[in-house]
């Protein structure tokens, strides 16, 4: 069980589990992630013993070798959530550490000089406006460019057949 959830553990980056099963799991993940730091064939060896994949493994030594490099231990990180509504199990998040910051926080955390925090948001929602009403103006354009349809007349029509005729043919 544990080399399965290892297994997705690693190539997920997140999984939902027990808190128990969790805290036993860190002791696992954080072997295999140790010996993809080492790199060499014996510790590569070791980790496809142990791990179910093939791409998971290579991911280790890859990216996961990489990332956690400078790092001496605690590559997972532990989310209580609160207990499971069938059986009231307490339930965890168990993660790996180093995931990349989102764009918004790195732009959000440097205001620009000389305005206050309340003078960017209204420029933030002001820009939205703005762009709204240029398309308008333009979406109402390209109607009035388009021909009107023509009305067809009672010759262009196709004539209806009734079952009858149908049904002779």
């Amino acid at each position: 069980m544990f080399r399965n959830m290892a297994t997705s553990l690693l190539d997920k980056s997140r999984i939902e589990t027990t808190e128990i099963k969790a805290k036993e799991l860190r002791h696992y993940v954080e072997r295999m992630i140790t010996l993809g730091k080492r790199g060499d064939l014996h510790a590569r060896r070791q980790a496809l013993a142990f791990l179910r994949s093939e791409d998971v493994v290579s991911k280790v030594f890859g990216e996961y070798a990489e990332r956690f490099k400078e790092r001496p231990g605690g590559y997972t990180r532990i989310m209580k959530l609160g207990n499971r509504v069938g059986d009231n199990a307490r339930m965890a998040i168990i993660e790996l550490l180093g995931e990349k910051e989102p764009k918004e926080k790195e732009k959000s955390a440097k205001p620009a000089e000389g305005k206050g925090k309340k003078e960017i948001k209204a420029k933030e929602k002001a820009a939205p406006k703005a762009a709204k009403k240029t398309a308008q103006p333009a979406a109402k354009a390209e109607k009035a460019k388009k021909p009107a349809k023509k009305a067809e007349t009672e010759d262009e029509k196709p004539a209806k057949k009734t079952k009858k005729e149908t049904a002779k043919q």
